[in-house]
C-alpha cells in the first residue's frame, strides 16, 4: 500500500489589523465614559447654584452684594447668603422667642383651610428627611413583589406604628417598606410586611439606591466574607 503524503500544517492566520475608524471609535467611546459623568456633575452643580442665586440675590441689599464693588457676577454668593440665613433661622428657632414666634405663625397657618394642609405635609416630609435622630431608611432588603417568585429591591423605613399596626393581623413584627421605581427612586409604593417576609441585604442604602437608579447596571460588591479555613493542628497526636 502506498503511503499518503503528509501535508504540512496550515500556517497560523496573521492577526487582524484594526482599522483606523475602529480605533478612533473605541477611543471616543472611552472618552465619553470618562467625560460624561464629570461634565454632568459640574453642569448640575453650576445650574443649581445659579438657580439659588436667582432666588436669593434679589432679597440681598445692594450694599452687601459684592457685584456692586467689583463689577463681576460671582456665582455662588446667593448660596453663601442662603446658608448664613438658614443658620440664623435655626439658631433663632431653638430659642424661647423663636419657638414662641413659630408656634404663633403655625397657629395662624392652621386656620387657613388649603394652606394648612400644604404646610403640614411639607413640614412632616422635611422633619422625616432631615431628622438627626434616625436615618431616612434603615436598611435595604428584598421582598416578593408583585407576586410569589418575583423579587424586588426595597428599603425598610421603620416599624409599623399607630392605627396601621393595630389593625393589621397579628403576624409578628410588621415593618414599613418603601418599594422604589426605576429609574426614579423618589416615587414608589408603601408596603407593610411581616419581618419574616423580608430578606435583609448587607449592601448600604446608598449602594442599593445606585442599583435601582441604574436599572441593575451598577452592582455593589458582594460583602459576604469567605469562610476561613480551619487552622491545622500542630504537634504529635496522642496515642
Amino acid at each position: 500500500m502506498s503511503r499518503q503524503p503528509i501535508l504540512p500544517p496550515n500556517p497560523p492566520e496573521p492577526p487582524k489589523r484594526r482599522s483606523l475608524i475602529g480605533v478612533l471609535r473605541n477611543n471616543f467611546i472611552a472618552g465619553v465614559v470618562v467625560i460624561a459623568p464629570i461634565g454632568l456633575t459640574v453642569w448640575l452643580i453650576w445650574t443649581m447654584v445659579g438657580w439659588i442665586d436667582s432666588w436669593v440675590l434679589p432679597f440681598v441689599p445692594d450694599r452687601f452684594n459684592p457685584e456692586q464693588y467689583i463689577g463681576i457676577n460671582l456665582r455662588g454668593v446667593g448660596v453663601i447668603f442662603f446658608i448664613l440665613f438658614t443658620f440664623l433661622v435655626g439658631a433663632l428657632a431653638k430659642g424661647f422667642v423663636g419657638r414662641s414666634l413659630l408656634r404663633f405663625g403655625e397657629g395662624i397657618v392652621g386656620r387657613m383651610p388649603v394652606v394648612r394642609s400644604i404646610y403640614s405635609g411639607l413640614k412632616q416630609i422635611a422633619e422625616t428627611v432631615f431628622a438627626q435622630s434616625e436615618s431616612s431608611f434603615d436598611q435595604a432588603c428584598l421582598i416578593e413583589y408583585p407576586r410569589k417568585g418575583l423579587w424586588a429591591l426595597a428599603f425598610i423605613s421603620t416599624r409599623a406604628k399607630g392605627e396601621v399596626a393595630r389593625k393589621l393581623p397579628p403576624e409578628g413584627d410588621i415593618v414599613t417598606v418603601f418599594l422604589p421605581t426605576t429609574p426614579n427612586p423618589t416615587s414608589g409604593f408603601l408596603l407593610f410586611l411581616p419581618r419574616a417576609d423580608v430578606i435583609l441585604l448587607d449592601m448600604s442604602v446608598e449602594e442599593a439606591a445606585k442599583l435601582v437608579i441604574s436599572a441593575g447596571l451598577v452592582t455593589p460588591p458582594d460583602r459576604e466574607r469567605p469562610v476561613e479555613a480551619e487552622p491545622l493542628r500542630t504537634g504529635t497526636s496522642g496515642r
